[in-house]
């Protein structure tokens, strides 16, 4: 009956952590961090959003990394364009999230495109956004792209490079004790946020 009663509680136990690990907090910034813009070669397709699913407002959570987009500042040779924190069920491990940001104009958004991810201990993650320009009536004048591929260690703070665009990501399981910890950027890039 003992054996009976600590398999029982240690199961509840285990359980209670796959519960709590089901749900991640993402945490995504992106930034211009040039004067110049890159135009691509076409526009952003109205099929931007590729099936992906939106972020509802249901999902969206408060952000925790104001303290690094205090330091992309206009001054500091930056202009934060996003930020935004949602929770991500990750029952299936992978999914692929339509972001937008800014008032739709024809179907097309300021800030428009998707992230993929493939979460695990490293999360793989895929953005592929689309930095629009309109004219006077509201059509797509320009779109600049940041398309980029990163591997996300859970709850650290992952610069992500694009040229004159970039982008910091974390990644962690709901209810995590890294949410109470201070950011790690990795080494390489942690002088350009101090």
């Amino acid at each position: 009956m003992r054996h009976l009663v600590h398999s029982a509680l240690l199961l509840s136990l285990c359980s209670t952590q796959v519960l709590a690990s089901e749900t991640q907090l993402v945490e995504l910034i992106v930034f211009r961090q040039s004067s110049e813009s890159l135009t691509a070669s076409r526009v952003a397709p109205d099929s931007w959003a590729n099936g992906a699913i939106p972020i509802t407002a249901k999902m969206q959570r408060s952000t925790h990394l104001g303290h690094l987009t205090e330091k992309l500042t206009p001054n500091n040779g930056y202009q934060v364009l996003l930020h935004r924190a949602w929770l991500q069920d990750s029952t299936n491990n992978s999914a692929q999230m339509a972001i937008s940001e800014g008032q739709q104009h024809f179907d097309h958004y300021p800030i428009e495109g998707t992230l993929d991810f493939a979460l695990d201990r490293t999360s793989a993650v895929q953005l592929d956004l689309w930095i629009n320009q309109f004219n006077a009536n509201q059509t797509l004048r320009s779109s600049e792209r940041f398309k980029q591929k990163a591997l996300v260690p859970n709850g650290k703070v992952t610069f992500v490079d694009n040229g004159t665009l970039g982008a910091l990501i974390r990644i962690q399981p709901q209810n995590s004790p890294a949410q109470n910890q201070p950011e790690n950027i990795s080494p390489e890039h942690a002088a350009d946020f101090e």
